[in-house]
Formats: structure tokens, sequence, C-alpha cells
């Protein structure tokens, strides 16, 4: 599309920059979402709004909403794009630290910055959200705009698909590739018939694991988000809240979130519940569509050697075979995910830098690490935990 054509098609759309989705209504956002291919349960109304509204991704806490929506003339959401001014790095899981320091050490402010991104939420899913192409090539016209009024450093757009990358890279921004680790469902009928596709040491480590936590008198109940009580969520909160204790950190959710999605979009949650001598004592959040699974957080209030694995990924793979679920994505990083039968995969984001000079020094960061990025790919493809097909 030609320069001349794209500033005709975003002359089509009246532009809105808004600071809450209340702004927009959750009828007009999620009818908009629904005509996506690439849409998952983290870009609904529901999940972002209690994001906002309990105070989690708020500008009190470093995250200013500054939505792109653009409106047709009839009336309609025709695109928009989840927009943040941020006044830090955390919560983003595609670290920019290192930037942010040479920027400093050079005299110049990186913050604040714009991004797109769904808050605390590395998952890949649509960010240029639009009707058709028209109204998406209007979007990456007005988010090039912006990009150049404001005063922030720079833009960043996390855990696009694929092929929006590569419309932002068309766009000018610098693409950057990471990796998570994936499950894969071809079918199973049950954990058994999984196990006996792992190698033989895998699926003994399984089972170990597996043994440890029934031994130490652990049971297992997975909650659906419809039969998920008040109690269920107040203790998952504990449960959350202690993972960062243990690490020394602030919980970026809290409990009035939970609540919100708990009450906003049950269908979509399955909370798995550890308990011993009838007590709860550990809880897992995953949040689910018919076609994936999606590992968010645990938390245990004391130690079972290996509870972990059973409550974060054994049980949700069960859940997975049994509701027939093509695939798990299990969260943020973790090379420990392939003796579970996870598999690498590519991830993407995308930058632009306003500063000329710090611009193409990123870029050419960005280059040696896209060569690293392959090369680890490689590396852990070569060391597959799956036994070698039967000639």
């Amino acid at each position: 599309m030609t320069n001349q054509t794209t500033e005709q098609s975003a002359s089509q759309f009246a532009t809105r920059i808004v600071a809450s989705l209340s702004e927009v209504g959750q009828t007009a956002w999620d009818e908009l979402l629904g005509l996506q291919a690439d849409a998952n349960p983290f870009l609904s109304f529901t999940f972002l709004h209690a994001l906002h509204e309990s105070g989690g991704a708020s500008e009190k806490a470093g995250w200013q909403p500054q939505y792109i929506t653009l409106w047709n003339q009839a009336g309609q959401l025709a695109a928009a794009l989840p927009l943040y001014v941020k006044y830090h790095s955390y919560g983003e899981y595609v670290f920019d630290w290192a930037w942010a320091d040479a920027y400093q050490r050079n005299g110049l402010e990186y913050y604040p910055k714009l991004l797109s991104a769904i808050p605390f939420t590395p998952v890949t899913g649509g960010r240029l959200l639009a009707r058709d192409a028209t109204a998406r090539a209007a979007l990456v016209k007005v988010l090039q705009s912006l990009r150049r009024d404001t005063q922030t450093s720079s833009t960043h757009i996390l855990y696009p698909p694929a092929e929006q990358a590569e419309a932002l890279q068309q766009a000018g921004f610098m693409l950057r590739s990471g990796v998570q680790f994936h499950w894969l469902n071809p079918g199973y009928r049950d954990f058994d018939e999984f196990l006996a596709t792992l190698e033989r040491k895998k699926r003994k480590n399984i089972v170990a694991e597996r043994r440890k936590v029934a031994e130490a008198g652990v049971r297992l109940r997975r909650v659906r988000g419809v039969d998920a009580t008040e109690a269920d969520w107040v203790f998952f909160n504990r449960c959350y809240a202690r993972t960062y204790a243990e690490h020394r950190s602030t919980p970026y959710l809290n409990l009035d979130f939970f609540l919100r999605i708990g009450a906003g979009m049950p269908h979509n949650i399955l909370l798995i519940v550890a308990e011993r001598d009838g007590r709860p004592i550990a809880s897992s959040l995953l949040i689910h569509t018919e076609q994936t699974l999606y590992g968010r957080y645990w938390g245990a209030l004391e130690f079972v050697p290996c509870l972990h694995f059973e409550t974060a990924y054994y049980q949700p793979l069960e859940f997975c075979i049994e509701q027939k679920i093509a695939c798990f994505e299990g969260g943020a990083q973790g090379e420990h995910k392939m003796a579970r039968g996870f598999l690498p995969q590519k991830t993407w984001s995308a930058h632009w830098l306003a500063h000329p000079g710090f611009a193409d020094a990123v870029a050419n960061f960005l280059e040696q690490e896209a060569d690293g990025i392959d090369s680890y790919m490689d590396e852990l493809n070569d060391r597959n935990p799956f036994r070698p097909a039967p000639p």
C-alpha cells in the first residue's frame, strides 16, 4: 500500500486515544475481538479492564493506558491497539533494562516509553486489532504518527503474531525474537500414552516425581472457574503472594483482580488445588480456550518435593488430554519444561527508538542476538525429549 493510499485509509476513521476501556465499552471491544483470528482471553475487555481497575496496570503502578482506537463512519470500533505509557520495564518479559541503562549512562531519559502488551502476560496474540486490512493499515499509520509526536523515547510491541511482526517491521520497527516452550497434543488418549512417547529417562523421572507427591499424602482437585468460590480465590491469592514473598518482591496482581476475572470470565479459568490432610497447601491458575491452555501463576504455603511440577504441569497436561486441548503454553522461559514434553517456539517483539544513534546500536545488537537465538533453537531441537519415531 502506498503512503498516499495509507493516508487516505486513515482519514476514513475517527481516532480516539482512551485512558480507560470504559470509554470504549465491553460490547464494542469484545465484538472487535471476536473478529480476530489471533485473539485470546487476555485481550478480552474483562481481563484488561480488571488489570486497570484493580490497580495492577494503572498509572499509579507505572502503566498509563493510552489505547489507540479507530471508529468508522457507522460508529463502530474498527481498530484498536492496547497501548501504555510506561515509566519502568517491570512486568514485560522482553527485557530492555540494558537499553535503559545505556540511555542513563549517556545522560538521556529512556522513560517514559510507549508499550503495546498485555501487562504481566507473556502470551502471543493480536496487538493490531482490526475489522479488515484497511483499518489495520490505518491503525499502523496512527501508531507511526503517535510515536513521532510523543515525547517518549521509544515504542515497543510485545508478543505480536508473526504476520503482525512482519507488518510492524515494514512500518519501520526492528524485530526481536525470543523463545518459549509449548506442549502440543496430537490427540493422546491418556497421560500414559503421552509418557510412552518420551525418552526412557524422562519418562521415569516424571513417574518418580508424581509418585513423590502422592506418597507425601497430597491430593489434587481441579476447580473450573464456574465452580470457584470466593474462598478458592482467597486461598489462591495467598499462594500467589507467597511466591513473590519468597523472591523478596511485590506481587503485580491482587485479590481484587482475581475476583474480577473469576466473575467475568469463569469459562476460561481452571484452578488446581493441592490438599494434604484435608487442607489446601498449594494452587495454580490457568486460563484456557477450547484450543489452548495457558499456564499463569502458582504458589505453595508449604514445601513438598515436586509439587510444583504436579500442580503447574502434570495436572494441566492431563486436563489438556481429557479436554482435547491442542496446545499448552507453559509461560515465559524455562528449559526444564523440555524434560516434560514441551518444545521450543519462537516469539517476537517489535521496537522503534527515536534517538538515531541508539537505534543503530540496538539494530546491531538485535542482529547479533537473532543469530544467537537461532543457534539456541537449533541446540534445543537437538535435545528433543521424545523418542525417535519408528521407521
